[in-house]
């Protein structure tokens, strides 16, 4: 559950097994003049249950509306190579070796300017996994 979810109905992080995590949206910025933007991927981070996960898509229509000569296929491994971080692939890169916590805080550290995370923002979960589809399914691909 997020912060609309089990904060909005007054569930403290000790009750009900919930666990706070911390969250960013990844955006796709391809013009950072222009300031046009559209959401790419979900980061979540649940230190209590030793999850981090990443959820990307490049919605490449999105992508040729505004910067139509833009190599898609270099962006999508981009976004690719933040989810195998993540999962601490060391086959990524030597930040998958680091600690989740570490990887977490890279991952949303301002650091491209294609690739651009949102401020972090925070909320109660039962299920990490389920609340990194959800926000995926409703910041990415309700967008």
């Amino acid at each position: 559950m997020s912060d609309e979810g089990a904060g909005g109905r007054g569930q403290e992080a000790g009750g009900a097994g919930l666990a706070p995590y911390l969250y960013a949206i990844v955006r796709v910025v391809p013009d950072v003049e222009r300031g046009e933007r559209f959401n790419a991927g979900v980061v979540l981070f649940c230190r209590s249950r030793r999850f981090l996960g990443v959820r990307t898509e490049l919605d490449r229509d999105k992508l040729r509306a505004i910067a139509p000569t833009w190599n898609d296929e270099a962006l999508a491994g981009q976004l690719r190579s933040l989810e195998l971080v993540a999962a601490g692939d060391p086959a990524a890169s030597p930040l998958a070796r680091l600690e989740q916590a570490e990887r977490f805080h890279w991952l949303v550290s301002p650091g491209s300017t294609t690739l651009q995370p949102s401020v972090v923002h925070s909320g109660l979960t039962n299920d990490p996994a389920a609340d990194l589809d959800r926000l995926f399914r409703r910041l990415v691909e309700g967008s």
